[in-house]
């Protein structure tokens, strides 16, 4: 009694077989060769230039507070109401253009923030914006 194969053929198998190899690379070229086109059409846009360079001025902040009795203050020095539209019309035209922060007091109407935001806008100021205190 023998324990072995009928062909006792003990050598080892020294070549890989390509037919997996093949077959793999063939449905690898066929999904490339369909989805090659779909990636190829896009809307053409005609995208604006920009310069990457960053901006190196920075814009001034004006602080604008009103106080309890309707009083205008413009970084901390009293303004009356008939100065203050000139003030915000001649920082408008600067280039960048100040951000104007408004400070009003708890107290204070509603009526003077809103003249005073009203008369911001009109004078064509673009970046205005309420500053609180942090509850503690």
């Amino acid at each position: 009694m023998s324990f072995g194969t009928q062909d006792d053929n003990d050598e080892v198998m020294n070549e890989i077989n390509m037919t997996p190899l093949v077959d793999v690379m063939l449905v690898l070229l066929i999904i490339f060769i369909i989805t090659v086109p779909v990636m190829k059409h896009a809307v053409k846009i005609d995208l604006p230039r920009a310069s990457s360079q960053p901006q190196d001025a920075k814009p001034e902040t004006i602080r604008l507070s009103v106080a309890a009795n309707g009083q205008y203050f413009w970084n901390e020095s009293p303004v009356a109401e008939t100065d203050l539209i000139t003030l915000l019309g001649a920082e408008s035209v600067k280039q960048p253009q100040p951000e104007l922060h408004i400070r009003g007091d708890k107290a204070v109407r509603y009526e003077h923030v809103a003249l005073l935001m009203t008369a911001a806008r009109q004078a064509g100021l673009k970046k205005i914006g309420f500053v609180t205190d942090p509850v503690n």
